[in-house]
């Protein structure tokens, strides 16, 4: 009698469970990284190439748009990051929905944010590779632009905290800096140079409806900026 009434208790939520792991496991066995895009990113993450036209749709955004992902991302990265993903946005997209007042300042509210889903390694493999030959704005990067070089730390952290006011909007370290944007800290591991590079020179070529500002930068203060983030990624933030 007791193994019929545990057969009751058998609920919905545990049978759509059921149906999201056969469907991971199915995407798995195909072997291609878009049914596996499909099954695990496509809820969240845009491949249309279509730009949002007002800031609502900006801001109604669940993830990032991908469509770019061959020119922006480092593929050892995403690799890995997909295995074990962290969050790289402290408040979310949109840092408007997830913020509420604190005792002096804007702090972060967790209760609406979500864990982005750990792939296996497998899985991981099959979506970088298909995710690599996304290159929407390609004609905006030109390869080789970055030229390696290093800057003092203590002057590339005034240079982006002060001189340039990235610290308004950037964290580069864990709990130390803006929460509207991405964390820099491990900007350089993630992000291409030459995307670095294209991006900071006009956000909005890339992104119309962009919250990030056009700071009219010259061309040795990007070279600067890139340099300082490398930089920063070696600190090995956690």
């Amino acid at each position: 009698m007791a193994k019929h009434n545990d057969r009751k208790k058998i609920s919905y939520p545990g049978l759509a469970l059921f149906l999201v792991i056969s469907a991971i496991n199915t995407a798995t066995a195909d072997g291609t990284g878009k049914v596996v895009f499909e099954a695990q990113c496509q809820s969240c993450h845009d491949l249309t190439e279509k730009a949002p036209e007002t800031l609502k749709q900006l801001w109604e955004r669940k993830g990032p748009d991908l469509s770019s992902a061959g020119i922006k991302y480092k593929s050892a990265w995403l690799n890995e990051w997909l295995q074990n993903p962290t969050r790289i946005r402290p408040a979310g997209m949109f840092y408007g929905n997830h913020i509420k007042t604190g005792k002096k300042t804007d702090v972060v509210d967790p209760s609406g944010l979500v864990n982005h889903p750990r792939l296996s390694s497998e899985q991981a493999s099959q979506v970088v590779e298909m995710l690599m030959t996304l290159k929407r704005n390609e004609n905006l990067v030109t390869s080789g632009e970055y030229r390696p070089g290093s800057i003092p730390m203590m002057l590339g952290e005034m240079m982006f905290d002060k001189f340039k006011g990235c610290l308004a909007c950037h964290q580069i370290e864990p709990g130390y800096g803006g929460l509207s944007g991405p964390e820099m800290y491990t900007a350089a591991n993630r992000l291409q140079e030459d995307y670095l590079i294209s991006f900071m020179r006009n956000p909005q070529s890339w992104e119309p409806k962009s919250i990030m500002p056009n700071k009219n930068l010259k061309e040795t203060d990007l070279q600067k900026l890139v340099h300082y983030l490398r930089a920063l990624s070696k600190e090995k933030f956690q």
